[in-house]
């Protein structure tokens, strides 16, 4: 039996598409790790309270300071954190600032003098060098997401830490 060429050409293609889609489909069938799946559940949580007014000291969606944000987020994954963004940004490992993740803590001096910790932020996205979001709540917007890179936040930038999980 004799093929014509269209039958050869399109089997080919058939053939390309076939082996296109299935490798496609292996990447996303991935499985999470426990650590992902607990950073997602962090970070959505963080996110059902954007737009929460900032209150010194609360812990709901009345309102909430930087600290309590992370301290319910993590809550939300079965981890306990401290209570303030001080002692937050003693638990877990250090890392640098090129060398962060998403669910990493951030922590900034936002006092008029000295490098204290005073504020504390979770990392949501890393988009580039330059480009790394994280969730907080700010005295004056209430829980929004901002560039680690933006010129406020940098200048204040103290140190990161990994939570340990």
């Amino acid at each position: 039996m004799m093929c014509s060429k269209p039958f050869l050409f399109t089997k080919f293609h058939y053939i390309i598409a076939l082996i296109l889609l299935v490798s496609a489909g292996c990447a996303s069938n991935r499985k999470l790790t426990v650590r992902e799946q607990k950073v997602n559940k962090i970070i959505n949580t963080s996110k059902t309270f954007m737009g929460t007014p900032y209150r010194y000291g609360g812990t709901s969606a009345r309102g909430m300071d930087c600290s309590g944000l992370l301290l319910i987020s993590f809550k939300s994954a079965d981890i306990s954190l401290p209570r303030s963004a001080r002692e937050q940004s003693k638990i877990g490992k250090p890392v640098s600032i090129q060398q962060l993740r998403r669910g990493d803590l951030v922590f900034f001096a936002t006092k008029k003098r000295g490098r204290k910790v005073s504020h504390a932020g979770l990392v949501t996205e890393i988009k580039g060098k330059r480009s790394v979001k994280f969730i907080h709540a700010s005295s004056s917007r209430g829980v929004i997401e901002d560039n680690l890179y933006s010129s406020y936040y940098k200048k204040a930038f103290v140190k990161a830490r990994r939570p340990v999980f």
